[in-house]
């Protein structure tokens, strides 16, 4: 059963009307991608990667990062199968969400997360970024890419 904190992208309209920015989480093996929106809710910004230990002291570096911001939700991306079905990966992602929910006590919805990777590294690219660049900037800029993707379908919910 989710926690009562998590639910659908919808629940995340109220606290950017409120003025309270959203906060976006690529959630990997080994780094946790941040980003956050402005409190408009129109754009959203790579913010930091945190290098992946224990999920306690995970959540003590975002709950840290966070404190200063008061953002009003989460948005995870969710690793979707390109079927759009979910894996390993996906419960996984799902279960941090649930351990995170109670220690962050925000609003938390996941996002389709399939194309992040793939177009941040193919915008990169472009951008002639060498392979160590890429490297570094890639979480970050995930994150950045499922938040933006969120913002842009809350917009249009909120009309």
């Amino acid at each position: 059963m989710a926690h009562p904190l998590i639910g659908e992208i919808e629940s995340l309209v109220e606290p950017l009307r409120a003025g309270r920015a959203l906060v976006g989480l690529d959630v990997g093996t080994k780094t946790i991608g941040v980003a956050v929106a402005d409190r408009l809710g129109l754009t959203a910004t790579a913010l930091e990667t945190i290098a992946r230990t224990k999920f306690t002291a995970d959540a003590d570096k975002l709950k840290t990062m966070l404190a200063s911001r008061q953002p009003g939700g989460l948005v995870i991306g969710l690793p979707l199968n390109m079927d759009g079905t979910e894996g390993p990966r996906c419960q996984s992602v799902r279960q941090f969400g649930e351990n995170l929910a109670p220690i962050l006590a925000l609003p938390i919805a996941f996002w389709d997360e399939r194309w992040s990777t793939a177009a941040v590294n193919r915008r990169m690219i472009d951008a002639d970024l060498t392979r160590a660049q890429r490297a570094r900037r890639v979480d970050g800029l995930a994150a950045e890419w499922i938040l933006q993707g969120a913002l842009d379908r809350l917009a249009r919910l909120a009309r």
